[in-house]
């Protein structure tokens, strides 16, 4: 391009409506290549550093950072005409949508608190901004570490990890994007429930988890995990407990973790094992109020079929 067709830094700067400072920030960063060199060392740029520039300010108006832009701009050639449309453009954008959505969800999640903490008795209060604000941070919507850390204490210890981890999965909720009061205050109960220091020892635990019980935990696990999702159908339609698919299938996974017969008597005995284990309904019943009527919680399966079973 003959010279007499190049910009200065300030006239390029000029017809883009910013400043000599912002393009030259750009230059030093190798977003914005000069198209050549004067004499005396000055940068001059072509018409198509103007499009190069406007796509750097478009790609910073939503969120972009400088790295980013400059993986953007490289493939497609790093040419000062050349245009973002290529893979490293469409994951940064995805990028963004999922930092935006996730501010969003915190700032929904610190809204509905909030509005609990503003609406409430005066004598409710303290209770609320303690539970609340250890579950609402300004950055982020609330996490399940603590809950996460809850399953994989209560878990047998030989339990194997993918099983432990697909239990987690099922029994720890995800907390909702957009919140209702209701669901905010019981997610942050749950996150109370979870974190408070557990004083039942080893005797809190079910039968089944106990040393020398003869379970086989990734069997029995995976036996109710089924289990659960066939009780699920008689739950929400309200029905009472009774025999059937549901029930042959959990009384299945315990028999077969120990490696007997499903009998009548393997079933009168387990009924007594089952109804003396130690439950964590409170856990279950706070799961229900954040996941809604919709989907029944494997608490809640779980003591659908142990009455079915009597």
């Amino acid at each position: 391009m003959p010279p007499g067709e190049l910009w200065t830094i300030g006239e390029l700067a000029g017809r883009a409506g910013v400043t000599v400072k912002t393009v030259r920030f750009y230059s030093d960063r190798g977003l914005l290549p000069a198209a050549h060199r004067s004499a005396g060392g000055h940068r001059r740029y072509g018409p198509g550093a103007l499009d190069r520039l406007h796509t750097i300010r478009s790609l910073r108006a939503f969120g972009l950072g400088v790295a980013e832009i400059a993986r953007v701009l490289r493939e497609d050639g790093g040419g000062p005409d050349a245009l973002p449309v290529g893979g490293a453009l469409e994951a940064a954008v995805a990028g963004r949508l999922r930092e935006v959505g996730s501010r969003l969800a915190a700032l929904r999640w610190q809204q509905t608190a909030l509005r609990l903490l503003h609406d409430c008795d005066p004598a409710e209060r303290a209770e609320r901004l303690r539970l609340l604000g250890a579950v609402c941070a300004t950055q982020a919507p609330p996490g399940t570490a603590a809950m996460a850390r809850f399953w994989r204490r209560w878990l047998p210890p030989r339990m194997p990890a993918p099983v432990a981890a697909r239990v987690v999965d099922i029994a720890v909720p995800q907390p909702p994007d957009d919140p209702t009061p209701e669901q905010a205050l019981a997610f942050a109960r749950l996150h109370a429930f979870v974190s408070a220091e557990c004083t039942g020892g080893g005797s809190g635990q079910p039968a089944a988890h106990r040393a020398g019980s003869g379970h086989r935990p990734a069997v029995l696990y995976q036996g109710l995990e089924e289990a659960y999702d066939l009780a699920a159908p008689h739950l929400r339609a309200g029905r009472a407990p009774h025999a059937g698919e549901a029930l042959d299938c959990f009384v299945a996974a315990y028999a077969a973790s120990l490696r007997v017969a499903d009998t009548g008597a393997f079933r009168r005995g387990l009924h007594g094992v089952l109804a003396a284990d130690p439950r964590i309904d409170r856990y279950w019943d706070l799961v229900a109020l954040v996941t809604g009527p919709d989907r029944p919680t494997p608490g809640a399966a779980h003591a659908w079929l142990t009455a079915a079973l009597a």
